[in-house]
């Protein structure tokens, strides 16, 4: 993974509204450290310059023209493996929401964020760290007890039960290493911070990241973290 302090994190902007992509990319500019190299109006434009751009972070609205940008999640990962996306919308619906995460994103933000928060959420993304919007965190943990929020809870969600028999097996599966891990990934650590932590290379704490979520079952760092929450390894 590329330092910041080397080369400015290439992002790539997709919303619907031109007005709003100038600012955005006005606003990520007074950050030395961001360039922002594309921006796209639909996810069809966004996976030909994901392609060609292999951006650092994405920056998605959700609510596009034909298709939404929770469901060009899988896609736009799929043709920019290396990428880290955050959901920017005004959704805060927590299907959504979970949906978005389930399908890989990084994170979800909403649009009334302050800017230097939303500039720090991409630094964190881009260091392999996950931000959630503070309105949203209360629906992600609600979903993942198995208790609805204000929105209709999904069938297919991942359901961990807190203190669930199932769920405490699979952490059992964890190595020592993977577990110290973990609580870093719950604390919002990123990946330089937990290597730093623990004294080894970022290299090997993104392997152990890759090897805890294919153990617990899910697709993304927030999953994760929400687990360990509800099995209180942190």
């Amino acid at each position: 993974m590329k330092s910041i302090n080397e080369t400015p994190i290439r992002i790539l902007v997709v919303d619907d509204h031109t007005l709003f992509r100038r600012g955005l990319t006005a606003l990520l500019s007074r950050d030395p450290q961001l360039n922002v190299v594309g921006d796209a109006a639909d996810a069809s434009q966004a996976l030909r310059k994901a392609q060609e751009l292999q951006p650092d972070v994405i920056l998605l609205d959700n609510h596009l023209p034909g298709v939404n940008g929770v469901d060009a999640v899988p896609s736009l990962l799929e043709v920019a493996p290396q990428t880290c996306i955050l959901l920017l919308t005004v959704s805060e619906d927590e299907n959504d929401l979970l949906a978005a995460l389930q399908g890989g994103a990084s994170g979800y933000l909403l649009k009334n964020m302050e800017g230097d928060e939303l500039t720090a959420a991409v630094h964190r993304a881009f260091q392999g760290g996950s931000s959630i919007a503070p309105e949203m965190m209360g629906k992600l943990v609600a979903a993942f007890k198995g208790t609805p929020g204000k929105s209709a809870q999904p069938a297919q969600v991942e359901q961990v039960p807190a203190k669930s028999p199932l769920a405490e097996s699979v952490m059992a599966r964890l190595s020592p290493r993977e577990l110290e891990v973990l609580r870093g990934i719950a604390r919002g650590a990123s990946n330089k911070e937990i290597a730093r932590e623990f004294g080894i290379v970022e290299t090997t704490v993104k392997i152990h990241v890759q090897h805890i979520l294919r153990k617990l079952g899910v697709s993304s760092r927030v999953h994760a973290a929400v687990m360990a929450s509800e099995q209180g390894v942190f």
